[in-house]
């Protein structure tokens, strides 16, 4: 398997240029997701244009998460495509074996394919068991940065903590939209953490929550008042 590019830029750039001037079959495009480098894996990811079967399927999941962002961002967008354009598509995604693989994805280091991948399973959570599974390891995801983060100290590097602050932001952006599948009493003490964390983001996708939800009013009062002027705006509307 090559996952490298080609062997300088020149190369690169021309190789890439043919790549997007040559049409494909679905076989040609199926190889280069298995075996191409990082251009071909992401223009057949950007070509592939029909799901056949669960093997089709298989092959741009594998592609979802552990290679090149170039590759995870093609392929996050032509899953978003399947699900929200071809709805004779969605039952080959909506499966559990797949919800920890959009689960990392959902979390991923590059802000545009988080974006793909939350607009793309609000169009799985049809499949109760897809969604309550995913929703599961979002949880995870959710507890274990809000454990880490209170092991911090202003001592430590400020990376490590943005770190566990981006996966925050992106699994409580998810629940906003899964709140359905998360217990009441977890739901509200995570809430309840989340509104104390010092990035304002934080607190204001859990606003965006409390408001959605149209419960927890003592957290509602207290992220009216909050010192940030981006949390108090979401309620200016919402009396």
């Amino acid at each position: 398997m090559n996952n490298g590019f080609y062997t300088n830029l020149d190369t690169n750039f021309e190789q890439a240029c043919k790549l997007c001037e040559t049409s494909f079959s679905h076989e040609e495009l199926l190889n280069m997701l298995i075996s191409g480098n990082i251009p071909q894996k992401q223009i057949a990811a950007l070509y592939f244009d029909d799901i056949k079967n669960e093997n089709d399927v298989e092959i741009l999941i594998s592609n979802l998460t552990g290679c090149d962002g170039k590759i995870r961002e093609a392929v996050a967008m032509r899953i978003n495509y399947f699900i929200n354009k071809k709805n004779e598509t969605k039952k080959f995604f909506a499966q559990e074996k797949y919800a920890s693989a959009f689960a990392n994805a959902t979390i991923d280091i590059n802000g545009n394919i988080s974006r793909y991948i939350i607009d793309t399973v609000k169009g799985l959570k049809f499949n109760n068991d897809f969604a309550k599974l995913y929703t599961n390891y979002i949880l995870e995801i959710t507890q274990s940065a809000l454990d880490e983060l209170d092991k911090f100290i202003f001592r430590d590097k400020k990376y490590l903590i943005n770190k566990q602050l981006f996966k925050l932001y992106w699994c409580m952006e998810t629940l906003n939209n899964f709140q359905e599948f998360v217990n009441h009493s977890l739901l509200e003490h995570i809430l309840n953490k989340c509104s104390d964390v010092k990035e304002y983001t934080i607190r204001e996708k859990t606003a965006q929550i409390v408001i959605s939800s149209g419960k927890f009013p003592a957290l509602a009062k207290k992220l009216k008042n909050d010192e940030n002027y981006y949390v108090r705006r979401l309620f200016l509307h919402h009396n």
